[in-house]
């Protein structure tokens, strides 16, 4: 077993030669390399296949023996500076190697289909293997500079995959505002690493742990300056995981292709920050301040991205701000102390929240096959609608993980997610009912997502796929609501360019088209204006490629929870995540007894699902899609019409709709404050090295040439003028210096 464990050290290098082989392949055969470029999409989910087996290994053998292994070898020796390099698994190790791999694989197999037309397609998969090999190397780290190494590359990969369409200047901004604002963060946590080896003299976690309890203990150390390091540390965990009031470049980050979202979301970018204070974990378990900062900033994150989310029109930022307020839940667990808890919700949020984003992008590909839509709008939830019946499969496979994410049981996120808000009671109910409310927001805005996606009818501004006008059949939205009377007034653009004569617009034909099993290759012409004929796709399921991933995940969504169902084996609660998970809790020096009442589980229980059913229900009453002769018996119209009622209504529900689509006005503060406020400062900056310092160097040289140009003329070559000028200078002189210096002492 300890000879397996020498070799862990391959597990980060293991996907590395897919890159390093694409780039030469690029530069020595570029033809021949991008005529076999689907090939490499093989190796890519092989290598890391291997990975995820050998990482599976290490994780049997943990469960089994608990023990923590730690291999490292001397890269640098100094005098009395030793800098050691190597693997540490424990774990948390042997978790975040089984998320990283496992979601990796299925995002690499969607992507060879999802890709497979984009000219980038070896720089994608290049970027793929190499953000893959990045964060391995980051969870297998056994010092902190091993970390920071391994977090930077992480952070450069996002940037480049984030801005991976780049030619877009969305992208480009997108890309550069992600890497703006993680460096904030990166540099509090080179700051506060350099603080925590002043203090203790070693980056190796074991050492550093041992020595700084003992100055704790013997109270030799300055409390100030060890909480201002924390907070350092902490810091670069606020940027990588979106935790406000870091956050603002994750909906940015949404401009990149959506297997990329999917993998930052899961297990991979936001993933980092959390592992990074799990792993520091018990240097923070002992700052009781920095806890209690830890729960503050965690709870507010879980609020803000929950209210962020919910009037967004973007299917992509919707999902972003929901994995923004889900990692602000795990991050609460761990700001309470609950380790198991959140390492149990980073889990079961990792796989659900990649389904979502995979469903997602089977969506938006399902969406760019009508005629007139461009990615903006294939991803616009206002525009979608009725997919239901064109997508069987990813509407039943984002409807679980729309599920598992509102806390359904028995659905993987229920169980992790009512052990957070259990304990949250435990810690402050203030915090328990802040929780407890974001997460009937959270059950109301994935439903909304669900029902705008797949309900009703695509686009009410044109008519159904049947060819019957959708006049009659219209959606009741809490913003955006339109009365059938106004969307037969309004034309779009689109529907104006489609004109033919003087005939009403009509974006499809009056036909009837039967949809059968080959619906992907259903397509039907309709005539435009000019007279030419082009023909336009039915919404159609995504290949098996793009399905199979998301069927495995529909699988992981299902059951990845019983690891942390407790169980009763001789009269004590046992589970194979508390089981996993006990030479850390020993380490943490907590209870690894995780005994469970039943009752009081059941309670609790019924409790946060009620929350999760009403915001269901809330959202089906907004968004459902009704027919108007039911209109009347529509309880939001009926207490529209009450006048004062009405009025109050409409001011609530427009403060609640610019909150939140406007992004909390985070950014416009960003944008005033900082933006504007640098850009200021550095025009002033460069007026006055302009004016001030260039101004004194250039009119000193002025100075001198006019001066020497007027006294070339003086000079004639006559001793008695330059006597005579001389003498009339000093006497001057000699004047001034009487009347003014004389007489005033």
């Amino acid at each position: 077993m300890e000879d397996t464990y020498q070799y862990a050290w391959i597990i980060p290098f293991v996907p590395l030669p897919v890159p390093m082989l694409i780039g030469v392949g690029l530069l020595l055969f570029p033809t021949a390399t991008k005529n076999l470029r689907r090939m490499w999409a093989f190796p890519s989910v092989l290598l890391l296949s291997i990975v995820m087996l050998f990482s599976a290994d290490l994780s049997i053998q943990q469960i089994n023996s608990s023990s923590i292994y730690q291999y490292v070898w001397s890269w640098t020796i100094n005098n009395d500076f030793s800098l050691e390099f190597g693997h540490l698994i424990d774990p948390l190790t042997s978790i975040m190697s089984i998320l990283i791999t496992t979601v990796g694989i299925m995002v690499l197999i969607y992507s060879d289909n999802y890709m497979s037309h984009d000219q980038g397609y070896l720089r994608f998969f290049a970027y793929m293997s190499f953000f893959n090999t990045s964060m391995l190397g980051l969870v297998t780290s056994s010092n902190l500079i091993q970390i920071y190494i391994f977090w930077e590359l992480v952070g450069m990969c996002s940037y480049l995959l984030i801005g991976f369409w780049f030619t877009r200047p969305i992208a480009a901004n997108a890309c550069q505002k992600a890497f703006v604002t993680n460096r904030v963060g990166d540099f509090g946590l080179l700051l506060g690493i350099l603080g925590l080896y002043w203090i203790t003299g070693s980056f190796e976690f074991r050492d550093l742990f041992e020595i700084f309890n003992n100055l704790i203990y013997n109270n030799e150390v300055n409390f100030l300056f060890v909480t201002l390091c924390a907070f350092l540390l902490f810091a670069g965990a606020i940027a990588k995981s979106a935790q406000f009031p870091l956050h603002v470049w994750l909906p940015d980050a949404m401009e990149g292709p959506t297997p990329i979202s999917a993998l930052i979301h899961a297990a991979t970018m936001v993933a980092a920050g959390i592992f990074l204070v799990a792993r520091l974990f018990p240097f923070f378990i002992v700052i009781p301040y920095i806890m209690n900062l830890i729960s503050l900033i965690s709870i507010i994150t879980v609020l803000l991205g929950a209210t962020l989310a919910l009037a967004q029109k973007d299917i992509k930022r919707s999902l972003a701000y929901s994995t923004m307020s889900q990692l602000g839940y795990t991050m609460l667990a761990l700001g309470m102390g609950s380790y198991r808890a959140a390492l149990f919700h980073l889990i079961t949020h990792a796989y659900s929240k990649a389904l979502l984003f995979l469903g997602s992008g089977s969506i938006i590909h399902s969406m760019e096959a009508i005629v007139g839509y461009s990615p903006a709008k294939s991803q616009n939830m206002v525009l979608m609608g009725g997919l239901r019946k064109h997508v069987p499969i990813t509407k039943t496979a984002f409807l679980l993980g729309t599920f598992s994410l509102c806390g359904i049981p028995p659905l993987a996120c229920f169980w992790s997610k009512d052990e957070i808000l259990n304990d949250s009671w435990l810690y402050s109910p203030i915090f328990a009912i802040i929780a407890c409310s974001t997460a009937g927001l959270t059950a109301f805005y994935m439903f909304r997502i669900y029902l705008l996606t797949f309900e009703g009818h695509l686009n009410a501004h044109f008519q159904n796929y049947s060819g019957k006008k959708s006049s009659s059949f219209y959606s009741i939205s809490l913003w955006g609501k339109e009365e059938p009377k106004t969307i037969k007034k309004k034309i779009s653009l689109l529907a104006l360019l489609i004109m033919n004569n003087n005939e009403r617009a009509s974006f499809f034909s009056k036909k009837t088209y039967r949809i059968d099993g080959n619906v992907r290759k259903m397509t039907r012409p309709f005539i435009t204006h000019f007279g030419t004929k082009n023909i336009f796709s039915y919404p159609h399921e995504s290949d098996n490629t793009m399905l199979f991933p998301l069927l495995v995940l529909v699988l992981f969504t299902l059951f990845v929870g019983a690891i942390g169902i407790p169980f009763n084996q001789e009269g004590t609660d046992l589970d194979i995540l508390s089981k996993w998970l006990i030479p850390s809790i020993n380490l943490l020096h907590q209870n690894s007894n995780n005994s469970v009442d039943w009752y009081e589980f059941v309670t609790n229980a019924i409790f946060s699902v009620s929350i999760a059913y009403f915001g269901i229900f809330i959202a089906s009453l907004l968004y459902k899609p009704v027919y108007s002769s039911l209109q009347n018996l529509n309880l939001i119209n009926l207490f529209a019409k009450i006048g004062p009622k009405r009025i109050l209504w409409d001011k609530i529900t427009n403060v609640i709709y610019d909150w939140s689509y406007n992004r909390g006005y985070v950014d416009a503060f960003y944008a005033t404050s900082l933006t504007k406020g640098i850009r200021g400062l550095a025009e002033l900056t460069h007026f006055f090295d302009r004016r001030v310092i260039d101004g004194i160097t250039n009119g000193v040289g002025v100075t001198s040439f006019f001066v020497g140009e007027s006294i070339k003329y003086v000079g004639g070559g006559r001793i008695s003028s330059y006597l005579f000028l001389y003498l009339s200078y000093v006497s001057i002189f000699l004047l001034i210096y009487y009347f003014l210096f004389l007489n005033l002492f």
